[in-house]
C-alpha cells in the first residue's frame, strides 16, 4: 500500500486523550469496516508508520501489538504486517467527554473501559471545564458514534449546555455524573443527586457533628462543582441549627476552634491542612474536616481525612453496562460517607 494513501485514513489526533496506540489501532479497524483496507493488504513497517504518522516507534509497535492481540493483523518474517481478519467489527463506538482529569475521574474511566472490553472503540476527550471547547468538540464529532458519554461540568457557560447536548441523538446519549436541566427526550443517565446526597450524608452523622458550631464549605467562585451542593448543605444547617458559611477564598479565611470545614477542590484541601498545622490545631478535636471525593491519599493524610463521595467505580461500570445494553434508564449512584479521624 502506498504510504500517502495510508496516511489519508489513518490519523492520530493530538488533542484526543485516547492513547495514541489505541487511536492507531482503532483507525485501522475503522478503515477495514469502511472497505479501505482488505484482507491480505500489507501495512507499513513500524519505522515507516512512525515516520508517516509522526509518532514514536514505541507507539507504532504498541498499536500493532494491540491489533495482533485482538486478531485483526498478523506478521510474517520477510513479509511484514498484513490484514488478517476483515470480519472484525466494533459495533460500539463511544465519544467519551470528561470535564477534567483527576484521581476519581481516572477511576470512572478505568471502570468504564474495563467493563466495555476490547471490542469497543473509545474516542476520549477532555475539555477542561470550558464550555467553548466542549461545544466545539461535539460540533465536530456528530457522525460515526454509537454513543456519546458525557460528564457535563463547566466553570462558565454551562447554562447553555442543554442546547448543544440536544443536538445529539438521544438514543445515543449517556449523561454521566450530573443531570442537565433542559435536555429533552429519552436518554440514559448515571448521576449523582448533589443536593440530596450531602444533606443525607451529614444527617446520618449529625450527632457526631454536634461538637462543632459552624460549618464552612470552601467553594470557590469559579468552580465547576454544582450549586446544588450548597443548597443541600444550607438546608441541613438550617434544620439542625448549625451556623453556615460559604468560603470563596480559603487562603484568607480565618479558622477557629469549633468549626467544621467541607472542601470540594483538591487544591483548597492543601491550603486548609497547611493552616491547621501552622496554628497547631488538632484535627478531629479543635477543627473538623470533610473532603469531597474519596481518593487513596485521603486515607493517609494526617491519619485519615473523612470523605463524602459517590462510588466512582460503580459509576463507570454502570455507564458501560448502559452502553452495552443500549438502555435509556436513569440511575442514581449511591453516595457514602467514610469516617476517619479528621472528624
Amino acid at each position: 500500500m502506498k504510504k500517502e494513501i495510508f496516511s489519508d485514513f489513518i490519523q492520530i489526533e493530538a488533542y484526543s486523550a485516547t492513547p495514541k496506540y489505541l487511536q492507531l489501532g482503532d483507525s485501522i479497524i475503522n478503515a477495514i469496516e469502511n472497505g479501505k483496507l482488505k484482507k491480505g493488504d500489507l501495512l507499513p513497517s513500524i519505522n515507516e508508520l512512525s515516520y508517516i504518522l509522526e509518532i514514536s516507534r514505541d507507539t507504532a509497535e504498541k498499536g500493532y501489538k494491540y491489533l495482533k492481540k485482538v486478531g485483526v493483523i498478523n506478521s510474517v518474517p520477510g513479509k511484514g504486517y498484513y490484514i488478517l481478519n476483515t470480519e472484525f467489527k466494533k459495533n460500539i463506538r463511544v465519544c467519551l467527554l470528561f470535564n477534567k482529569l483527576s484521581a476519581h475521574k481516572k477511576i470512572i474511566y478505568d471502570a468504564f473501559v474495563d467493563a466495555l472490553g476490547e471490542q469497543a472503540f473509545i474516542d476520549f476527550y477532555i475539555y477542561n471545564n470550558d464550555f467553548a471547547i466542549f461545544k466545539k468538540l461535539l460540533q465536530n464529532k456528530t457522525n460515526g458514534y454509537s454513543h456519546y458519554v458525557i460528564i457535563p461540568h463547566f466553570v462558565e457557560g454551562g447554562e447553555n449546555a442543554h442546547e448543544i447536548i440536544n443536538t445529539l441523538p438521544k438514543e445515543k446519549l449517556v449523561l454521566l455524573d450530573k443531570q442537565v436541566a433542559g435536555v429533552n427526550g429519552h436518554y440514559a443517565a448515571i448521576y449523582e443527586n448533589f443536593e440530596k446526597d450531602i444533606y443525607g450524608a451529614l444527617s446520618k452523622i449529625r450527632l457526631k457533628l454536634s461538637k462543632y458550631h459552624t460549618i464552612k464549605i470552601v467553594f470557590p467562585r469559579k468552580s465547576y462543582y454544582p450549586k446544588e451542593i450548597l443548597k443541600g448543605l444550607k438546608l441541613f444547617c438550617q434544620q439542625y441549627a448549625f451556623n453556615y458559611v460559604m468560603v470563596n477564598d480559603i487562603e484568607n479565611e480565618p479558622i477557629e476552634k469549633g468549626q467544621l470545614f467541607i472542601n470540594v477542590m483538591e487544591d483548597d484541601l492543601v491550603y486548609l491542612l497547611e493552616k491547621i498545622i501552622s496554628q497547631d490545631l488538632k484535627l478531629g478535636k479543635d477543627i473538623g474536616l470533610i473532603s469531597y471525593n474519596e481518593t487513596p491519599l485521603k486515607k493517609l493524610l494526617l491519619n485519615g481525612i473523612t470523605t463524602i463521595s459517590t462510588d466512582f467505580k460503580m459509576m463507570g461500570t454502570m455507564a458501560a453496562k448502559t452502553v452495552l445494553s443500549n438502555s435509556l434508564d436513569h440511575h442514581e449512584v449511591p453516595f457514602y460517607i467514610t469516617l476517619r479521624p479528621s472528624l
